[in-house]
């Protein structure tokens, strides 16, 4: 693939790409918030997410911006602004969802290709639960943390968090990421770009998994996994730094999550209004010159 057939972005594009997806992705996980939890004996069914938000941006779009763009967005909406935000330890999550997005993005060549998009989705979605479950097992075997299901019996950990990895992927994973994403790629591919004042990636690419999966997004993988694991064991600890926990719905009542949803909408929408007449300024100028 050469660097002249690689779909690139301004860096004013990237940074509306950031946004877009910080602001539709946090906007997302207040809803969350509001959807009650199943309980079916063992098993708790929840809405863990909206994550077909940054995996359709990701692959539209471009994959880091929009990958990071969502992972903030959770941190600020989801977590900073209704107060519990949880210090150090949410950088845990941050790497391991951005990578799971990041790495669903450059997996898709053609965004029309639904068996591609769909292996891309559920490889990352893999790789988020999967990291999460490494961590959440790797503290109780550790000792920082007791599984209370089995007191003593730190094996069964792994059978416990694995009924909840599964339970993760079928379910959210299933209705919440992959079957949407399946279907707003391909239908928005071509469509969304000139709105917003970009070119669709090129879908006529063909390039062996072996130039997207290279040795430095292994290893850098595998550094950001190892950071994550560690900043999760310090948030368990005495050494968590930066926990602030108000819980602001305790304090203004469950009405203070409209606040911050209409905070978050506001955004998206300017966002994409500024994209849009970014994009109507642009081809004004080129009719003007032509």
């Amino acid at each position: 693939m050469t660097k002249q057939n690689s779909f690139q972005l301004t860096q004013s594009q990237k940074m509306m790409v950031f946004i877009l997806s910080m602001s539709l992705y946090g906007l997302s996980n207040m809803f969350t918030e509001l959807i009650p939890k199943i309980q079916l004996g063992p098993i708790e069914l929840s809405v863990e997410y909206f994550a077909f938000i940054p995996l359709t941006l990701c692959i539209l779009f471009h994959p880091f911006y929009a990958a990071v763009g969502a992972s903030l967005g959770e941190i600020v909406f989801g977590e900073l602004m209704l107060g519990q935000f949880g210090g150090i330890g949410e950088l845990e999550k941050f790497i391991i969802f951005s990578l799971g997005m990041y790495i669903s993005g450059i997996l898709v060549r053609n965004p029309l290709n639904r068996l591609q998009v769909g292996v891309a989705v559920f490889s990352g979605l893999i790789v988020f639960h999967l990291l999460g479950f490494i961590v959440d097992v790797a503290k109780v075997w550790v000792g920082i943390e007791e599984l209370e299901a089995v007191p003593g019996l730190t094996e069964s950990v792994v059978l416990i968090e694995g009924v909840a990895l599964l339970n993760d992927l079928l379910f959210s994973g299933t209705l919440f990421a992959l079957l949407p994403t399946l279907y707003l790629v391909p239908r928005l591919y071509g469509k969304i770009e000139p709105l917003l004042g970009m070119k669709p990636r090129n879908n006529k690419l063909n390039y062996s998994i072996r130039e997207v999966v290279t040795p430095k997004l292994i290893i850098g993988g595998v550094v950001l996994s190892a950071i994550a694991i560690l900043t999760e064991f310090l948030s368990e600890s005495e050494w968590n730094i930066g926990e602030w926990e108000p819980d602001f719905i305790e304090m203004f009542g469950e009405g203070f999550i409209w606040i911050i949803i209409g905070i978050a909408a506001i955004l998206s929408i300017l966002t994409i209004i500024f994209m849009i007449k970014k994009s109507k300024n642009k081809s004004k100028e080129i009719n003007d010159f032509g």
